[in-house]
């Protein structure tokens, strides 16, 4: 169930005192909720039909800069509106929240109401539509891996993110003690995600001082992109009122685990059977399941930013770690870029282990779901599974090792172009040329500690 509140609902809460405010939000390029807070007897009258935002809020940087060279809006076009179009499948109340609901967007072009082409969420609707055309729809589940700190968010910020002290001392990865310690923290999360009709399956400690999982049931694909950014918004939230800080940064500290969202992916007919499975196959793993990996594999390089987004991003990709280096498949093995999971049962899935937890879902997916469409119309073999350490492969594919090798790879992708548009990609390739121009002209702390006396 795609959220837990009708407006009917909504009407009775609103009449009986119980909601008051109802936050209207459109998701942006770096996956963060954006949007208004409404009364809610104003939502009711008006704004649950539509409101508005600047269009800037697809054209910005993590800093909410106005970046130059975007061909969808500018100074130079007025930086006009777009009409956000609440969902009212997404409708939800936030129990975190003292009589607050929630409702996400699609984002419209203010003159056509055709859906914004570049817009996270329209971006994964097409990727679905096309699934739907060859009767398959995508069941998926996102793992979120974050570091929580004994400080909150205004104390971390006033040491400049330095001398951060994780809430534990130790590596807690499956810990019940340690994180007996933390269960005030984690228990509001798993019960506030619940009570605003997410299915959480568990919160779990991982592999590093002060690292947490948070996993919930698998569904199909776009409840799977809103539940993710809800959930992220809603962990960052629910610390806050605690008074703690917490990071989904893909690699908060070089002598830290890195923050992962691994992708655990099948396909399904619109009849509910598992299109995946195939008991007469070895493993299980159909001709489906088969065709689809291996576009997955041919594509992964391409589709890496939608994945590792931020120079950050590539940080993590270190031996060792359980963060892949290379773009295998493998049968349960975490050293691999894809781990088969669920050997012949009905559950036999996919599961991407490249992204990191601050991807955009709904551009993971959207990428992950064109290249498996790719591998099945285009027939494509599987090529051998890899057996042993990934990471002392030789002679096999790389993950790209920086934010400029994905962004090469991303403008030169026929497959992505053909599935997403020219227009979507460039605009894409554009917010990430600009990533990497910022950080390729910000002096760093490494640079200034290991010159500055010595250079």
């Amino acid at each position: 169930m795609p959220s837990n509140l009708t407006i009917t609902a909504l009407k009775k809460l609103a009449n009986n005192g119980q909601i008051d405010t109802v936050i209207v939000a459109m998701v942006d390029m770096q996956g963060r909720l954006m949007g208004k807070r409404f009364h809610v007897d104003f939502f009711l009258s008006s704004a649950v039909k539509e409101t508005h935002s600047c269009n800037y809020l697809l054209a910005t940087d993590m800093e909410m800069e106005t970046v130059k060279g975007y061909k969808a809006t500018s100074w130079e076009a007025g930086y006009g509106d777009y009409v956000m179009k609440p969902d009212l499948d997404t409708l939800r109340i936030m129990p975190w929240l003292e009589g607050t609901a929630l409702v996400l967007c699609d984002v419209l072009d203010h003159k056509t109401h055709k859906e914004v082409a570049h817009s996270p969420r329209a971006i994964l609707k097409k990727q679905i539509k096309r699934l739907e055309a060859l009767g398959m729809k995508a069941m998926i589940a996102t793992e979120l891996e974050f570091h929580v700190f004994k400080q909150n968010f205004e104390e971390a910020l006033e040491e400049d993110y330095r001398f951060l002290e994780p809430i534990s001392p130790y590596n807690e990865d499956y810990h019940i003690f340690q994180t007996t310690k933390e269960e005030g923290l984690m228990r509001a999360i798993r019960n506030g995600l619940h009570g605003a009709g997410i299915v959480v399956e568990n919160t779990k400690g991982e592999a590093d001082a002060g690292q947490a999982e948070v996993n919930v049931q698998y569904c199909e694909a776009l409840e799977v992109a809103d539940n993710h950014v809800i959930i992220k918004n809603g962990v960052k939230e629910i610390a806050f009122l605690q008074d703690y800080a917490v990071t989904f940064l893909a690699k908060w500290s070089e002598k830290a685990a890195g923050n992962s969202s691994h992708i655990h992916q099948s396909l399904w007919s619109a009849e509910g059977e598992p299109l995946f499975y195939d008991k007469d196959e070895k493993y299980s793993m159909s001709n489906t399941m088969r065709s689809y990996m291996a576009g997955l594999l041919a594509h992964a390089s391409e589709n890496t930013f939608f994945l590792a987004p931020y120079i950050n991003s590539y940080k993590r990709f270190v031996a060792g770690t359980f963060a892949p280096t290379k773009a295998i498949w493998s049968m349960d093995n975490r050293t691999a870029g894809f781990r088969v999971c669920g050997a012949d049962t009905k559950s036999v899935r996919v599961e991407c282990r490249i992204g990191g937890s601050d991807l955009n879902p709904y551009l993971a997916l959207a990428a992950q779901i064109a290249a498996g469409i790719a591998g099945i119309e285009n027939n494509m073999k599987l090529e051998d599974e890899f057996v042993g350490d990934a990471y002392g492969g030789k002679n096999v594919r790389e993950i790209p090792s920086t934010l400029r090798e994905a962004t090469i790879e991303l403008n030169k992708s026929k497959m992505l172009r053909d599935a997403f548009g020219d227009d979507v990609i460039d605009h894409y390739v554009h917010c990430a040329s600009h990533e990497q121009s910022e950080f390729d002209r910000i002096v760093t702390d490494w640079e200034v500690n290991r010159g500055f006396e010595r250079a």
